[in-house]
């Protein structure tokens, strides 16, 4: 009996936590369990033929939003080809209208409701050994042999410490994401979100983290993600786990956290500030500024205190902050979501995702969509279309800044003149709107750009809005360029580099990866600087700077940038 597990993830880099936990918990059974995971960038027709060779007895799909519609493309032509192979179903996209579900996709047997470990376990019992009938195992919406839809029992969740750790070795990880769990279920009751439907909040026993911590600090994984919900609405569970990673710092994982930054304590703070840059990095969903769509979503959250918190996390310079908003909201119109952009960004976040709501099935916000006026893409991932409060062509233009702000400020590519960019407007959103809609009149949309183009995509762009200060752009832009990489080719804009070969010469060390650059602006307070007030102002005599290679930020990935003097007579200063 072979009973093959599926997982299609969004990316290569992803892995499935929901199927390596299901295999870990039917351990009487794995001999008989097998497990397999593709990306959706794989062709259809590719992991089709991947799953029949393999020869399942029984298939079972993890579905989410990312991947649901390419298992029932699959599950419907595997079903012509092996019909009878009971296929089976699991995972978020298909537990809250399983009936739907099976319904109109009549070539699978049934689906596994919520979670689904024990309900997985006692499936393996079924077809492997015939222990029990479909009927008497709770957490099943199934067929049956007359093809009437069965509903069994909901089924009692387990303790977080009946889990077994599901990672035996990290070989099949290499260059992936390994996720975590330290606990399930969300003490908030936000509606548009799936977490708090359920079974409340469990956590896993401190001394077990710290164990299964420990193997993946052994193992020195670069990355771990943690997916809990709201990490630290639990102050001794997160000071606990924290603690632990301090004291047990292998100088290389990093631990990947989403927090609720309102909640943080001045003891988790101070910790916080005391760990090794790039030890941890934390998710923090702001979602909304905007006070009555924050009390219409049930959403609970003190913004100052969030402000203050992530100001607090930023001035120590250790941890990498990612801030969250979501358009589309209730009761946020292009104006109100402008400034939501406009405050979230003045916390100037490493990362700030600008996402569109997803209308998921079984919650509250689905449920209500026709008194929100709610209009959702009729496929995965249910993405808003308009509301009461935004039209689709203000979706639009959300979706054009949203595309300039990961291009030109989460990249993290283009740092120092974004500084610079930001005195153009008064609020950045519009700033990124503008700048969308360049690339749109231009025709430069929808397509691939390398880093030199897009800097000169910029200076067009600047060219009309701001050509008073063009100078000054190309030289923060070949600054973005040199603190990023040691360019191959030498930017168009930058000045030829025999008018400082003797410095480069003085400074540059031969065989080591470093480059000088000259400067007519004052790039040093520039670089030092938060938020800017007023354009740098040109200077009586050259700055330069040196960019070593192999000393680079933890947080950013830059080089190391310092500024030196002008030599003089052949000497250093």
């Amino acid at each position: 009996m072979k009973i093959l597990l599926v997982a299609i993830n969004a990316k290569y880099i992803h892995s499935n936590l929901a199927v390596y936990s299901l295999k870990a918990y039917a351990a009487d059974y794995q001999e008989h369990v097998s497990l397999v995971e593709y990306t959706i960038n794989h062709r259809t027709e590719y992991i089709l033929q991947d799953i029949y060779k393999q020869k399942p007895d029984v298939l079972c799909f993890s579905c989410y939003i990312w991947n649901y519609r390419y298992v029932m493309e699959i599950a419907a032509e595997f079903h012509k080809v092996a019909p009878d192979v009971p296929i089976w179903a699991g995972g978020p996209e298909v537990s809250y209208d399983a009936p739907e579900f099976l319904a109109g996709c009549p070539m699978t047997k049934g689906v596994m409701v919520g979670e689904g470990e024990a309900t997985f376990r006692e499936l393996c019992g079924h077809y492997v050994n015939g222990v029990s009938g479909l009927s008497q195992i709770s957490g099943l919406v199934f067929r049956d042999a007359q093809g009437e839809i069965v509903r069994t029992p909901a089924r009692e969740t387990l303790s977080m410490d009946e889990l077994p750790f599901c990672y035996s070795d990290l070989e099949r990880f290499e260059n992936r994401i390994i996720y975590y769990e330290s606990s399930r279920g969300c003490p908030f009751s936000c509606s548009y979100c799936l977490s708090s439907v359920g079974h409340g909040l469990r956590f896993r026993s401190l001394g077990l983290v710290e164990k299964e911590l420990q193997f993946f600090l052994d193992h020195r994984a670069p990355q771990v993600k943690f997916v809990d919900r709201t990490f630290n609405c639990s102050h001794e569970h997160a000071l606990g786990i924290w603690r632990y990673l301090r004291e047990h710092d292998n100088g290389v994982t990093n631990f990947h956290f989403e927090i609720s930054a309102d909640l943080l304590t001045e003891e988790e703070l101070d910790l916080i500030a005391s760990l090794r840059p790039g030890l941890i990095q934390l998710e923090i969903g702001v979602q909304s500024t905007h006070g009555p769509t924050i009390r219409e979503i049930g959403r609970t959250m003190d913004l100052v205190r969030l402000e203050q918190a992530v100001a607090r996390v930023r001035q120590a310079g250790n941890v990498h902050q990612h801030l969250d908003l979501i358009a589309g909201l209730p009761g946020e119109g292009f104006a109100t979501f402008a400034e939501s952009f406009r405050r979230v960004y003045a916390m100037k976040p490493q990362q700030l995702q600008l996402g569109f709501l997803k209308v998921l099935k079984g919650s509250y916000i689905h449920e209500h969509r026709a008194e929100y006026g709610l209009v959702c893409r009729e496929y995965p991932p249910y993405e808003v279309m308009r509301t009461n409060w935004l039209s689709y062509e203000e979706i639009l233009k959300i979706k054009l800044a949203e595309e300039m702000l990961e291009v030109y400020y989460n990249s993290g590519q283009f740092g120092m003149t974004v500084k610079v960019l930001e005195l153009t407007e008064n609020n950045p959103f519009h700033l990124f709107l503008k700048l969308g809609e360049f690339y749109e009149r231009q025709g430069l949309l929808a397509m691939s750009h390398s880093r030199l183009r897009r800097c000169e995509i910029l200076l067009d762009y600047l060219g009309e809005e701001d050509p008073l200060h063009l100078g000054l752009y190309r030289e923060t832009l070949t600054f973005d360029l040199y603190h990023r990489e040691r360019m191959k080719s030498r930017p168009s804009w930058a000045p030829p580099l025999a008018e400082f070969r003797e410095q480069a010469r003085q400074y540059c060390e031969k065989g080591r990866p470093m480059h000088l650059e000259a400067f007519w602006h004052d790039m040093e307070s520039l670089q030092k600087a938060g938020t800017l007030t007023d354009y740098p102002q040109r200077l009586r005599s050259r700055q330069f700077f040196l960019f070593s290679y192999e000393e680079r930020d933890p947080l950013s990935g830059q080089a190391k940038a310092t500024r030196i003097e002008e030599a003089r007579d052949g000497q250093r200063s």
